[in-house]
């Protein structure tokens, strides 16, 4: 099952990318790809939350910490993209880096890597 919050959230990553690249040269994003990004996010962290609820390893645990963060910082991203405000930089790259850390330790974890 976490293999598909894996997946989930690989896709979700090529969406933030896409996000990124337009947020980063000063445009907003589209927002049928924010709202793809934020759904795919959301059901990699449902997947991983009832993961860690049902006793899954404690880097899981840590991991869903970390992705629940970048989320936290995805919704701030989001209310500014709701008032047609584009995202300052530093806050995307925040965002990004700690769902790329989150992920790298899922995905670590669940394809025992480490």
């Amino acid at each position: 099952m976490l293999t598909y919050a894996v997946i989930l959230f690989a896709i979700a990553a090529v969406g933030g990318l896409m996000l990124a690249s337009s947020v980063l040269r000063g445009e907003l994003a589209p927002w049928p790809l924010s709202l793809l990004h934020a759904g795919l996010g959301a059901a990699g962290l449902l997947i991983l939350g009832v993961a860690v609820l049902n006793g899954a390893a404690s880097s899981l645990a840590i991991a869903l910490i970390i992705l629940v963060v970048a989320a936290l910082g995805g919704f701030y991203l989001a209310s500014l993209h709701l008032r047609k405000v584009v995202a300052p930089r530093g806050v995307v790259i925040v965002h990004a880096s700690a769902a790329v850390v989150g992920f790298l330790l899922l995905a670590s974890t669940v394809f025992k890597v480490l």
